[in-house]
């Protein structure tokens, strides 16, 4: 390496200043002398800006190439681009918490609520309710929402319409809505029954906790229901018993059989309605057309006033046994077993509504008035009887 003094100074100032040493390899450095002169030209800081404006350029390239590859990405995916993805990774979405809150740029911002509250829904089917202490009847209808008569009419064989009969421990039917549960008997009639609890035929038979198909029930009269079965009357109204009664559709433990006898008295019935123990006029007039209830007479009867053709009705709940002609006197005739110790006697009929073995219920139309048998003319010949002998009906009825 040679070492090379040079003198700097510049003739016109007359200033001297000291030697500088430089170093210098064997060849020259052409870029080095390129630069050195634009140096001595004055352009270096010319130069080092324009250098700074152009790697801004490329920096700001390179950031435009890297975006647009990012948000190609996307597009890519749901191309179905099967191979791996190129280029940046997607980061994951920033949680809700994180979300800008400005809702002047993004609307408004509604934030999950975990406690969500459902509608409560109709109840479809039956509930079973166990008791506990402190329950009461009114308390137990309206947390369900029901009218204590259809925690009653639901429950008779555990509370039998007394609320001192509520134990704790008991499981209680709890209906859809309000209404009455109660088990379908032997020969009954949708029409009667519908009459009864005042709602029509219609009402049980589409109900669906029922089960009941209308194209295979056929008959009103005599519906393909089994016996046993248990109906649900929506909107039924209850009666309450008072104690010892019992309701229409509880089985009774006896079989019922006809006090008198002839052509239209039926086999023993087993089961069937059951009476409320009360007496309604079986006619629409509720005076004497003839005869009054005299022992010594021997007429154990009233001959009640009424029109050809005028309905009779049933003066309790029960099942029918006898349904026809009697030889005895009494014609077209019919007789009710109450099956709470009575029986009811309707007799002169120019027409029979109901069979053997049907169930009806109080103020049910089952015949209609005439003058069969030994008559002078139309009318009702009435007669009420226990197990051993024929009653004053007066004493029975209600008031005129």
């Amino acid at each position: 390496m040679q070492r090379k003094f040079k003198d700097n100074s510049k003739a016109q100032s007359g200033e001297s200043s000291e030697p500088q040493e430089t170093f210098s390899t064997g060849k020259p450095n052409r870029v080095s002398s390129w630069m050195q002169s634009l140096i001595q030209m004055g352009l270096g800081e010319s130069l080092l800006r324009a250098a700074t404006n152009i790697f801004s350029v490329l920096a700001v390239a390179l950031v435009i190439w890297l975006a647009q590859t990012y948000f190609r990405l996307p597009e890519a995916k749901a191309q179905g681009n099967d191979g791996p993805l190129q280029g940046p990774t997607l980061a994951a979405p920033a949680p809700a918490s994180s979300l800008p809150q400005d809702v002047s740029s993004f609307g408004i911002l509604r934030q999950t609520n975990i406690h969500t509250s459902v509608p409560t829904r109709a109840r479809q089917g039956i509930t079973k309710y166990t008791v506990v202490a402190g329950d009461t009847i009114i308390g137990i209808a309206d947390k369900f929402g029901l009218q204590p008569k259809t925690v009653f009419a639901a429950n008779y064989y555990v509370l039998l319409d007394d609320p001192d009969n509520l134990k704790p421990g008991q499981e209680l039917n709890i209906m859809p809505e309000d209404g009455v549960y109660r088990e379908w008997q032997a020969g009954e009639g949708l029409n009667g029954v519908a009459s009864y609890y005042e709602v029509k035929p219609e009402d049980i038979v589409n109900y669906p906790l029922n089960q009941l198909d209308p194209n295979t029930i056929g008959d009103y009269a005599l519906p393909n229901i089994k016996p046993g079965t248990w109906i649900f009357v929506p909107g039924g109204k209850y009666q309450y018993h008072t104690p010892g009664q019992v309701p229409l559709g509880i089985t009774r433990s006896n079989p019922a059989s006809a006090q008198v006898g002839g052509p239209g008295a039926c086999p023993a019935v087993n089961g069937g309605a059951v009476g409320y123990g009360t007496f309604v006029y079986p006619t629409a007039k509720h005076v004497l057309s003839g005869y009054d209830y005299s022992i010594k007479t021997n007429h154990l009867g009233l001959d009640l006033m009424g029109n050809q053709g005028d309905n009779v009705a049933a003066t309790d709940g029960g099942v029918v046994v006898y349904a026809g002609w009697n030889n005895y006197g009494y014609g077209n005739m019919i007789m009710i077993d109450h099956g709470n110790g009575f029986q009811s006697l309707y007799a002169h009929l120019s027409e029979i509504f109901v069979g053997c073995g049907d169930n009806v219920t109080q103020g049910q139309t089952i015949g209609a008035i005439g003058s069969t048998g030994n008559s002078s003319g139309p009318h009702l010949h009435f007669e009420i009887r226990t197990s051993s002998t024929v009653v004053n009906p007066w004493d029975l009825l209600p008031p005129p």
